[in-house]
């Protein structure tokens, strides 16, 4: 008995200094999942700017940091209680200008293809008059967003590059009948979007500048709506022409 006592002394002593060699354990704290805008790579987790992966920025996305839509370096979490407080009480200038900057240069775009292939007169002057016209408000407002340090668009969104290239492979009547649909729904969303900056606008600026264009956006409203009708008709009167019936009678809604 005495023998297996020492022999478990022993032991004990040997193992004794081993032990308190181990380190304490540490409470660890795990490291939270990457945030939105975070890739974690082989080099370990680094932020990269909202939109990118790397230097690759997205498809259609044009405008480096800070983003469009923001103001010039005050971009961040004040601008994001910024947005917040517009939202409630008003229109977000910023945004607005962002959104008004886009519809311009698509309007712009389509035109021009529009003025190169409509076989409507009307549409081909309607075409170059939007052309002129939307190019001056485009000017007008990137010196006004320049001034108040907003970015903008610079090219064309990925959208209006769709549409723009179904609309250049058509041709004759059925690329008329399409193009004044397109702009009519252009315009219409054009004239929502000046009307609300227009009236619930924070930027007096701002606010002014989408005021003086309203009434020019609506013109061009007022311009499209019997062109694009007219097309509209056409299809009724061939729509009711198969069926039999009037355009927009047939099986119910379920």
């Amino acid at each position: 008995m005495r023998r297996m006592l020492s022999l478990v002394a022993v032991a004990a002593f040997v193992a004794a200094p081993a032990f308190a060699q181990q380190p304490t354990v540490r409470n660890r704290t795990p490291n939270p999942a990457p945030n939105g805008g975070q890739v974690v790579g082989r080099q370990g987790a680094g932020q990269v700017p909202g939109g990118q992966v790397g230097n690759r920025p997205i498809a259609g996305q044009s405008v480096p940091e800070p983003a469009v839509g923001q103001v010039g370096a005050r971009a961040g979490v004040g601008q994001g209680r910024a947005l917040g407080t517009a939202v409630a009480t008003g229109v977000n200038d910023a945004l607005f200008a962002a959104a008004a900057a886009d519809s311009g240069l698509s309007e712009v775009n389509l035109s021009r293809i529009g003025a190169q292939q409509a076989t409507d007169p009307e549409l081909k002057r309607f075409s170059q008059q939007m052309i002129e016209e939307h190019t001056q408000l485009n000017n007008e407002l990137r010196a006004l967003t320049a001034q108040k340090g907003i970015r903008v668009p610079e090219v064309v969104d990925v959208r209006s590059q769709f549409c723009a290239q179904s609309l250049a492979g058509l041709s004759g009547e059925k690329f008329d009948k399409c193009y004044a649909k397109a702009q009519l729904v252009a315009h219409m969303e054009a004239v929502g979007a000046f009307e609300a900056e227009a009236e619930r606008g924070l930027d007096p600026d701002v606010k002014a500048m989408a005021a003086r264009a309203l009434p020019r956006i609506k013109g061009h409203l007022e311009m499209i709506k019997p062109i694009a009708q007219k097309y509209m008709k056409e299809d009724e009167s061939e729509a009711h022409g198969r069926t039999g019936q009037p355009a927009g009678v047939g099986r119910p809604i379920r």
